[in-house]
């Protein structure tokens, strides 16, 4: 008689892995139900009926953006956590989710080559998110620990705020059609262009078959999956949290010298675009908090081509965002990013004020 050989399940489809992937969905559905999805239902039919969705983060309850000072770094840090605290929570627990739930070679099959394909994945992947760019950066940590690419995680990354499928909607009805379309266009350039090059300025990372063959099989981890999160999360939580109040408190006190009031020939000129687009860079908003502050300024008489700039810099990236990558991309990478976001930001500044 002939001897039956078992075969051990591969670590891609054995029920434990898939077990914990669809926890990994049903926590991450669950989360952006409560965080996300239901509450932009509602302020999509308060844009749509009122044409606003509240006042610009900048000014606060006042009518101007107060002098640099601590009471202005607090006033605006109080108002900032207030608006993205639960986002900011779900960003770092599913950053440390995806460590220890997702099955490690699938994900570098989906996401690990420094192709088109992986790059798209990501940034199609960021579409139900639309978190703003502080709280995802736990997440593309979280990609990047599991060696997914940098075009693919850098993708998930920006794509979240600049492609967010919510904020276009608000868009439309505050602002404008106009708006919406250099944004999504844009957008989806910064998103899948910017991102799928920026995996030219890290070529001495291992090729996925050298990753792959490296990796442990996904039903046979070293520790228990309690044990892995717990230091996912402590992780996550040390290297995110410092660094993120901080730098926002900081940059909510200078927010006036970022910010300068305009008006006249300057308030819509190259110079203005230029200024605007390098400091919505490096500010910090939270979730759509762009349209307002668009808002208000045009109110107060700022020109199409800077509100334009503001569109696609405001959300895209922001200083603390990347600190938070820091250790996880090259610094090139994260150089040509911010870079490529200010020429984006200058380029849609200066069609908003030829066409609009």
């Amino acid at each position: 008689m002939h001897s039956v050989e078992t075969t051990k399940p591969s670590g891609h489809f054995n029920r434990k892995t898939l077990l914990f992937a669809l926890l990994f969905i049903v926590i991450t559905a669950a989360g952006l139900l409560y965080v996300k999805w239901w509450p932009y239902y509602g302020k999509a039919i308060t844009s749509a009926t009122t044409h606003s969705i509240g006042s610009s983060i900048l000014t606060g309850a006042g009518d101007t953006i107060p002098a640099p000072s601590w009471s202005a770094a607090w006033e605006y840090a109080a108002a900032y956590f207030k608006a993205v605290w639960k986002a900011a929570v779900l960003g770092i627990l599913l950053g440390s989710l995806v460590q220890v739930l997702l099955p490690s070679k699938w994900l570098l099959d989906m996401l690990g080559k420094a192709n088109f394909k992986s790059t798209a994945i990501g940034g199609l992947a960021s579409l139900p998110g639309m978190m703003c760019s502080c709280c995802a950066a736990p997440l593309a940590v979280g990609l990047r620990k599991k060696k997914a690419s940098i075009g693919a995680s850098l993708a998930f990354w920006i794509g979240n705020p600049t492609i967010n499928p919510a904020t276009l909607i608000f868009m439309t009805f505050v602002l404008s059609w106009e708006f919406t379309l250099l944004r999504l266009v844009f957008g989806l350039l910064l998103t899948f262009g910017v991102s799928y090059l920026a995996n030219r300025f890290a070529p001495n990372e291992l090729v996925p078959q050298q990753v792959q063959a490296a990796l442990p099989e996904d039903n046979e981890p070293e520790q228990p999956m309690y044990v892995r999160w717990g230091k996912a999360m402590w992780s996550m939580f040390i290297s995110v949290i410092p660094a993120y109040v901080l730098v926002v408190l900081m940059l909510g006190a200078f927010r006036a010298w970022l910010f300068p009031a305009m008006d006249g020939a300057g308030s819509n000129s190259l110079l203005a675009i230029i200024g605007f687009a390098i400091a919505g860079m490096l500010f910090v908003i939270p979730t759509a908090a762009e349209i307002p502050i668009i808002q208000s300024f045009m109110d107060m008489g700022m020109g199409v081509g800077p509100a334009a700039a503001l569109l696609m810099t405001l959300p895209a990236i922001s200083l603390p965002s990347l600190l938070m990558l820091a250790k996880h991309f090259p610094g090139k990478v994260l150089a040509f990013t911010a870079s490529s976001v200010v020429v984006i930001g200058i380029l849609a500044g200066l069609v908003g004020w030829m066409l609009l």
